[in-house]
C-alpha cells in the first residue's frame, strides 16, 4: 500500500473532485481519503493506494506537484511506507 499526502487542498474540495483531478494525471483511484484541517489554512488529505506501490506514485507525483489548483498551489509528496509490524 502506498499513501500520498496532498496540502493545501481547499476545504470545499470533495473526495469525487480529488479523484477525477488525479487520475486526468495518470493516477490510479485512491482507496482511502483522509483530510486534516491542520490550522485550517492549509487543510491536507492523505490518501492510501492499495494496489500501487510508493515507486509507482513517486513517478507521477511530480505531474501535480505545486500546481495551481482551486485557486491554490498543492503541494504533494509520497510518504514513506510505515513498517505495520
Amino acid at each position: 500500500m502506498a499513501e500520498l499526502w496532498i496540502g493545501n487542498v481547499a476545504e470545499d474540495t470533495s473526495d469525487d473532485e480529488i479523484r477525477e483531478f488525479l487520475v486526468k494525471y495518470g493516477f490510479p483511484p485512491f482507496d482511502e481519503i483522509e483530510r486534516f484541517a491542520g490550522t485550517g489554512s492549509r487543510p491536507a488529505v492523505v490518501l492510501n493506494f492499495h494496489g500501487a506501490t510508493a515507486d509507482a506514485l513517486r513517478s507521477l507525483h511530480m505531474r501535480v506537484h505545486n500546481m495551481f489548483w482551486k485557486d491554490r498551489t498543492i503541494v504533494v509528496q509520497v510518504l514513506p511506507e510505515r513498517d505495520e509490524s
